[in-house]
Parts: C-alpha cells; sequence; structure tokens
C-alpha cells in the first residue's frame, strides 16, 4: 500500500489563519478490508467554509478535529477496490480531505460520501466546482431563495469564484440582469467578458458602506430583487441599502467574519421598512436538490455556456498557503490543488 501525504489541523487560529495552524504528515495507507476502496486523490478543494471549522465555537458543522486531515472535497480515481460498484480505473468524486489517497469504507459509500463521476463532457476537475457543490450551492440560493422572475436583478457577491461564476450562468439563463461585487479591476472585467455578469462592482476602492451602495445603485438602477450573499460585513450593508421591497436574501457565506471579528449589521430596520426574506441555507441538507442542479451545470458545461475557471496550485505541501491566499481573495475561480 502506498504512502500517504496528509495535512493535518495541529492547533486553532487566533484570528488570522495561519501555515501554522497545519501540519504536513506522512502515513501508511492501511490495507482494504471487504467493501472498502482505495482512491488516489488528483485533486482536492479549497473553500472558504473551512475557514469556519478551523474554530472550535459552534457552528452549523462540527469543528474540525485537533491532529487529524482536514476535511473536505476530492476527486480521483479508484486504484485498488473490494467493492464491486466501484471498479479498479473508476473516476471518483468523494470528501476524501487534504490527503493524497483515502480509504472509502462501506460505511461512509452507504452515506453517499463516494460516488462514480462521467468524465465524457464535464473535466474530472469540475466535479468540486461548478458541477459539484459550489455549483450545488449556487443553484440553490437562486433557485430557491432568491426565486428569480425574467427582468428582476440578481446581485453575487464573490462573483467571480465558483459559487458566483456558476450564479452567473443560471441567472442569465432565467433572464434576469445579473450583477456581481468583486476584488479588483482585472476579476470584474472577467466577469462581464467571460461569465456573462451585465455589470460589476468593485469593492475594494470603497471604504464605507455608504460609499459601495452608491457604486451598487450606479450598477443596479432598479434595485435588487434578489441577494446571493458570500461575504457580509460591509457588502450586505451596501446591498441593504439597495434591496427592493420583498427582496430574497439568500445567505450562504460571511467570509468577512471568519476571523472571528464581530460582524453587526448596520441597516437591521431595512428588512422591516422593505419586507425582505433573508434565509441562511446549508447545501448538504438538501440533497434532494442535487440531482436536478446537477443535471442543469452539467449540460451548461458541457456545452460551453458555463466556462469556469480555476486557480490551480501544485502538490499537497501547497494546500495551506493556498487557502491562505483564498480567504484573501487571491484566488481567480475556483481554488483547486492538483496531487498528481
Amino acid at each position: 500500500m502506498p504512502q500517504n501525504k496528509q495535512i493535518h489541523l495541529v492547533n486553532r487560529p487566533d484570528g488570522e489563519a495561519t501555515v501554522s495552524n497545519f501540519q504536513l504528515v506522512v502515513t501508511q495507507t492501511p490495507a482494504l478490508k471487504d467493501g472498502e476502496v482505495l482512491v488516489r486523490h488528483h485533486y482536492m478543494s479549497l473553500d472558504p467554509y473551512m475557514r469556519g471549522r478551523m474554530n472550535a465555537t459552534k457552528s452549523y458543522a462540527e469543528p474540525q478535529a485537533l491532529g487529524e486531515t482536514m476535511g473536505g472535497g476530492t476527486v480521483g480515481e479508484v486504484v485498488e477496490s473490494k467493492n464491486a460498484a466501484f471498479p479498479v480505473g473508476a473516476k471518483v468524486f468523494g470528501m476524501g480531505g487534504w490527503q493524497e489517497y483515502s480509504v472509502v469504507t462501506p460505511a461512509a459509500i452507504a452515506g453517499g460520501m463516494l460516488r462514480i463521476v462521467d468524465t465524457t463532457h464535464v473535466g474530472l476537475s469540475h466535479y468540486l466546482g461548478a458541477v459539484g457543490m459550489p455549483g450545488v450551492t449556487a443553484w440553490y440560493g437562486l433557485v430557491k431563495i432568491c426565486t428569480p422572475k425574467a427582468g428582476e436583478t440578481m446581485l453575487v457577491s464573490a462573483a467571480t469564484g465558483a459559487v458566483g461564476s456558476a450564479f452567473a450562468a443560471l441567472s442569465k439563463s432565467r433572464g434576469c440582469r445579473t450583477v456581481g461585487i468583486a476584488g479588483g479591476a482585472e476579476k470584474c472585467a472577467y466577469a462581464i467578458e467571460e461569465l456573462g455578469f451585465d455589470a460589476c462592482v468593485d469593492y475594494k476602492p470603497h471604504t464605507d458602506a455608504g460609499s459601495l451602495a452608491k457604486a451598487i445603485r450606479e450598477a443596479c438602477p432598479n434595485g435588487v430583487d434578489g441577494n446571493f450573499e458570500n461575504v457580509g460585513g460591509m457588502v450586505l450593508d451596501a446591498v441593504m441599502l439597495n434591496m427592493n421591497a420583498f427582496g430574497r436574501i439568500a445567505l450562504c457565506g460571511m467570509i468577512a467574519g471568519y476571523d472571528g471579528k464581530p460582524m453587526p449589521l448596520s441597516y437591521p430596520a431595512l428588512m422591516l421598512i422593505n419586507r425582505l426574506t433573508l434565509r441562511g441555507f446549508i447545501v448538504s441538507e438538501h440533497m434532494e436538490i442535487w440531482p436536478e442542479a446537477l443535471k442543469e451545470l452539467g449540460t451548461m458545461v458541457a456545452t460551453g455556456k458555463l466556462r469556469p475557471r480555476e486557480s490551480i496550485a501544485q502538490g499537497i505541501e501547497s494546500a495551506p498557503e493556498a487557502f491562505l491566499g483564498l480567504l484573501k481573495g487571491k484566488n481567480f475561480g475556483k481554488q483547486l490543488v492538483k496531487l498528481i
């Protein structure tokens, strides 16, 4: 059995996460038992939600245990199998975590933690992005919470990331004016020219919610009907000032507060004044919609209607630095680590 490099969480951040929170560990993969599958990971996913799991505070998911492999999505190939449903050579998606190999047990397989994917028309890496959890997250927030109608204005923060790019394609296909918020002129140009956004607001020149709200107003002259919120903080305050009556907010991420800083809401009265619906959600709690969402997303990628961009770090050793860069917006598109 091969040696396996893993990244463990060895201590919890005090404020910003640092490389010293992680440690590279080399282990020996155990021999397979009946029903188990050995997967060699080709790519692993880095996602903002992982920062929240590094804390010991109460959240929607259990904290990442210290001294164990960081959790996360992976795609790869079955290299040894004692399970007839997963033959050697099958390409698979799983939750293998920050490591080069994973042994998947029958219990994990029964719980949906490993599935075969078709790479004929969709590249393997896209099953960690546009045709995976981020894409389904965008689909659920848009379709089930923002409930778009043709002609309405839909807005998404972190617009050029894996979720935002999928949101743009899904929103445009439903006839909506689609506006993004991103960091930097290059990302905003990419959002408009490549992802199909009607407009994109660069938040970086703005130091307060009032200034950012004015820029959003210029991009959304008819106000905002649906907002997919990934950031929180000043960005959410600015969006709130532009929400229309009976607007809908899908609250997916609060990356501005992942370092533990308080994030007070400056204009809570607007929720009442505009009769807003604000709903937080965790996409893993809505597995019933995944087949429908993945079918639409897979078709979009296969036909070129969604052309997701990826930032790829090389090798398991690069994962901590790449993850810290993701939290600071240094990635361009879906952040992955290539392992082979």
